[in-house]
């Protein structure tokens, strides 16, 4: 499949992934999915080697590494992986989550031909000041402050130029990647690697586009109206586009600079609280929250307010989602195993055979640890790690967004913690759970979900009638079918058919025995003799290899079973 790679330049990024793989001690890797003979047909060559100090590397630390070295496509994979709670254990999670994004800056002469273009005019002309010596340098792009002619404080967020032809050829590698992995390791598919490469892909185009970085900020900024703790920066779409986003400057405290909090005086337990209310009020009544709320994109500010910067990744929860979320916690809070998985039931692939008696034990477990232990011992964090422990073991697989949501929460409870070692993120969200909780049952909820309701079913009796006589039409002309399908009774078929095949080469093996002995007793002299010997012998040897079939079709099905 690799053969079919479609430009020189996909090729030779070919090469440089699988180099990069092997000397972190992923060979086999590899080698499994076939990537080297692929590449050994085309005459590009692997060294199978790599350095000591990276084969003793854990496998986590291996991989980080690998995908830092790979490039922003890949880093930012693996900062989407590190979301994947549900699939991968804490100690991968953890690693992934100290993917850097931080790459050197480019020179100011390779940003300006662009900056010049997205402005349509002289960048220095445009502002009072303009610093040529970047805030941060990121993977996608790179920070520059302003000042605008009023003297207002700015940041110009540009992308780097070239940035996307790189991404989109590495997506197209992905793509083909998952689709081999799914087939040449049969035992990674419950990871469903096309359906991540698919998320990841569509995240990172999102990503890319600035402008809709800048709308999910205003969206969210909107839903915060009359909201005090939150300060979201305010866009100047003037000279904002996709490659191009320009928002007021915040001048706060970094999220993970505690000693500056503790040197301006700001309180630690009331901005944990706030981080919370933000992050609860986003997951549970509005259905849009930043997905990636790490210590970089929070400040705190002397008012005691915090600042939040960087929508490019948001998660979307749908009405009926964030009811099953409150579901889930109340019942995580209320100690409830039924309830808890009962929602994970819901959230299972229909694809996937669930042991839901086992599911149930497990939570009842699970459940009964917490059980009498007062709220504000409870660590959400732990409770929801667990959740996710119980999920890989019975190969369940969250919902990209519910994966994201999570990770958020999680975030969340170590920021806070951070802030306030007694930060009770259980007791944050019970307000929030119950109001939820209680919404769902109010007499305008209830009176919406009746009016869908009676909708839908006025419109299954209007159209039963005409359902009804297409029916009947079918069954009249003969059209109608009736499929059922047991796949316990193919199975059973499969196995009749070939112990009839096996019988079949046995009379025809011992008929083969029994012909060409005839014909060798019946040999005597003369030179049409030799022809019958020579037949005879014949006869033999082709029963001889049936037999031999025969022995290795019984070996073989006895090894499937």
């Amino acid at each position: 499949m690799w053969e079919t790679l479609g430009t020189v330049r996909d090729l030779g990024r070919l090469q440089e992934i699988a180099s990069v793989l092997i000397r972190y001690g992923f060979g086999d890797v590899v080698r499994r999915i076939g990537m080297a003979g692929a590449l050994e047909r085309a005459g590009r060559l692997l060294h199978w080697h790599h350095a000591e100090e990276r084969a003793r590397m854990e496998s986590p630390a291996r991989l980080r590494h690998a995908l830092e070295e790979l490039g922003p496509t890949f880093v930012k994979l693996g900062q989407v992986l590190a979301t994947r709670v549900d699939l991968l254990p804490p100690e991968w999670i953890a690693e992934l989550g100290g993917l850097q994004n931080a790459v050197p800056a480019l020179p100011w002469e390779r940003i300006r031909p662009q900056l010049l273009e997205d402005l349509g005019r002289d960048p220095e002309e445009l502002f009072l000041r303009l610093e040529r010596e970047p805030l941060a340098a990121a993977s996608l792009a790179q920070a520059h402050r302003a000042w605008l002619p009023d003297g207002t404080a700015v940041v110009l967020k540009v992308r780097r130029p070239g940035i996307r032809e790189v991404i989109e050829a590495d997506l197209r590698l992905l793509a083909r990647l998952a689709e081999i992995v799914e087939v040449q390791a049969p035992d990674l598919q419950r990871y469903r690697p096309r359906e991540i490469v698919q998320q990841f892909a569509a995240s990172l185009r999102r990503e890319l586009d600035f402008a809709a970085e800048c709308r999910n900020a205003e969206r969210i900024a909107a839903n915060f109206a009359g909201f005090d703790g939150i300060l979201i920066p305010r866009v100047h779409w003037q000279w904002t586009c996709e490659r191009l986003n320009v928002q007021d400057h915040v001048d706060g405290i970094p999220g993970g600079d505690l000693a500056a909090v503790d040197a301006a005086g700001l309180d630690r337990r009331a901005l944990a609280r706030t981080g919370a209310a933000i992050v609860l009020k986003m997951v549970l009544e509005d259905g849009w929250f930043h997905a990636d709320p790490h210590p970089g994109n929070i400040f705190y500010l002397a008012d005691g307010r915090i600042a939040v910067i960087d929508f490019g990744m948001v998660g979307r929860i749908s009405g009926q989602r964030r009811m099953q979320v409150a579901q889930l916690l109340h019942g995580l809070v209320a100690q409830e195993a039924e309830a808890v998985s009962d929602i994970l039931l819901e959230w299972t692939d229909g694809g996937v055979d669930v042991d839901e008696g086992r599911l149930q034990s497990d939570t009842e477990l699970f459940a009964e640890q917490y059980r009498g232990v007062p709220l504000k011992d409870l660590r959400m964090g732990a409770m929801l790690i667990e959740i996710t422990a119980i999920l890989r073991r019975h190969r369940l697989s969250l919902p990209p967004d519910l994966a994201l949501m999570i990770k958020a929460f999680l975030t969340l409870e170590g920021l806070g913690r951070q802030l306030d070692p007694d930060f009770d993120m259980a007791g944050e969200a019970r307000p929030y759970v119950e109001q939820a909780m209680l919404q769902r049952y109010s007499p305008q909820t209830l009176a919406r979900r009746g009016r869908r309701s009676v909708a839908g079913l006025v419109d299954l009796l209007a159209d039963l009638p005409r359902d009804l006589r297409r029916l009947l039409q079918a069954a009249r002309r003969g059209r109608m079918r009736a499929q059922i399908e047991v796949p316990t009774l193919d199975a059973f078929g499969d196995r009749i058919d070939r112990a009839a095949n096996r019988m079949t080469m046995g009379i025809v093996t011992a008929a083969l025995i029994i012909g060409s002995s005839i014909v060798m007793n019946s040999v005597g002299g003369g030179m049409p003799n030799r022809w019958l010997m020579a037949l005879g012998v014949l006869g033999f040897v082709g029963a001889a290899l049936a037999g031999v079939w025969i022995l290795f079709s019984i070996w073989r099905s006895g090894r499937r079973r």
